[in-house]
């Protein structure tokens, strides 16, 4: 399906725009696959969700997420089905360990302020297809991770809601996971992508 979407599409662009280089089909080529994986891993894990009764907690949870993760970025998976399968692990798992657990909050100080450090050490983590290779960027992207991580530690231990401040310091620890030099080399994935294009 992803094949059959993504090609009818570029198909439909060469038509409409001639004038596009293979270089920019290319990239197009790639927004497109990204799009197809997105909407359906959504519809997907958001049915499963439904199903389970934590769809709400999912919506919350990758919103707080994704805060973070837009500035630090991290690994992607390199095939859908893996994207698929780990993402319905962690974005059904984490919901449901943030609703039921209760961590003291002596904890979840220590494990914000080792999470502020990693972020600042770590991020941005780029990828081999989208390498970040403007130095100004990267601080700028390092610079807004920590200070979000910080505002979650923040938040974390000053909300008391169990499921919203757990929320926030999950959200850290599964970043941190996502950016660490430890996870990329686990799947067999380049680190500091942005080191090939340096002069």
């Amino acid at each position: 399906m992803k094949e059959l979407f993504v090609g009818t599409s570029i198909d439909i662009i060469k038509k409409q725009c001639p004038e596009y280089s293979n270089i920019k089909l290319e990239e197009i080529k790639y927004g497109l696959a990204s799009l197809y994986l997105t909407i359906s891993k959504t519809i997907v894990i958001g049915t499963m969700a439904y199903i389970l009764g934590i769809l709400t907690e999912l919506i919350i949870f990758t919103i707080i997420y994704n805060l973070l993760r837009m500035t630090s970025f991290g690994l992607h998976a390199t095939k859908s089905w893996i994207c698929l399968l780990s993402s319905s692990i962690i974005f059904m798992g984490c919901p449901y360990l943030c609703y039921i657990v209760t961590i003291p909050i002596l904890l979840k100080f220590i494990i914000g302020i080792v999470g502020v450090i990693l972020i600042f050490k770590n991020s941005p983590a780029d990828t081999k297809k989208k390498p970040i290779i403007n130095p100004k960027r990267r601080m700028v992207y390092k610079l807004i991770s920590t200070l979000t991580a910080t505002i979650f530690v923040i938040l974390s231990l000053t909300i008391s809601d169990n499921f919203l401040s757990n929320s926030f310091i999950f959200s850290i620890i599964l970043q941190n996971i996502m950016i660490s030099k430890i996870t990329y080399k686990l799947f067999g994935l380049p680190y500091d992508n942005y080191k090939n294009y340096q002069l």
